[in-house]
């Protein structure tokens, strides 16, 4: 192997001295032609882009319109009916808000119509409070404990739902680094995820 390598090597450095082929050399004249363009729909496909433009078109419509019965009960935390989410489908489509297909395709992402509209509206900070008045009905908390807590509803106040995994993530892990078992028993911890299912099934009707 050695032998041949050593030859592999002499012969490489002999290469160019060997004679180079005379080659015709081709000359080519192509023109490109366009033709007509044709555009095609793809159904049941929002871009992106265009699902974010829905997003924020609804999020300031919806805010700018929350005396409707429908979205009252959203923001209040009120359990909705298929009557209320067939009402919200409406104002959205009848305000050129966004298409069927768009609305679907929220429905679809949100796990329902009623949770994507909380998630753009928020829920009503004193709902939020009420919310969690069973789960500190005779409890002394400490400073630590209130702090999770307000951490908590802020996050409903500004985003409407919340699900029980971002208790152990950061901002929460600031004040107790494993979640809320650093701060509260089992039992308070499973009342504490009860609240927050509770919170989010109002938002889906029955």
């Amino acid at each position: 192997m050695v032998m041949l390598e050593q030859v592999r090597k002499k012969l490489r450095d002999l290469v160019q001295f060997s004679e180079k082929p005379n080659r015709n050399v081709l000359h080519t004249d192509f023109e490109d032609e366009m033709g007509e363009a044709t555009s095609y729909d793809l159904l049941g496909i929002t871009p992106p882009q265009d699902m974010e433009r829905f997003k924020a078109k609804a999020r300031t419509f919806l805010r700018e319109h929350e005396d409707p019965i429908a979205v009252h009960r959203v923001r209040m935390n009120k359990p909705l009916t298929p009557g209320d989410l067939q009402a919200l489908e409406s104002m959205l489509t009848e305000n050129g808000i966004g298409d069927a297909d768009t609305i679907a395709r929220a429905k679809e992402e949100s796990q329902g119509l009623g949770l994507f509209v909380r998630s753009l509206i928020g829920l009503d900070r004193g709902a939020a409070k009420e919310a969690f008045a069973y789960f500190l009905e005779g409890k002394t908390l400490t400073a630590a404990q209130i702090e999770f807590v307000d951490l908590i509803i802020n996050h409903l106040t500004e985003h409407g739902v919340m699900g029980a995994a971002l208790l152990y993530e950061s901002p929460f892990t600031y004040i107790a680094p494993h979640g809320p078992d650093d701060l509260f028993t089992s039992d308070e911890v499973d009342r504490l995820v009860a609240v927050l299912d509770h919170i989010r099934a109002a938002a889906q009707a029955a």
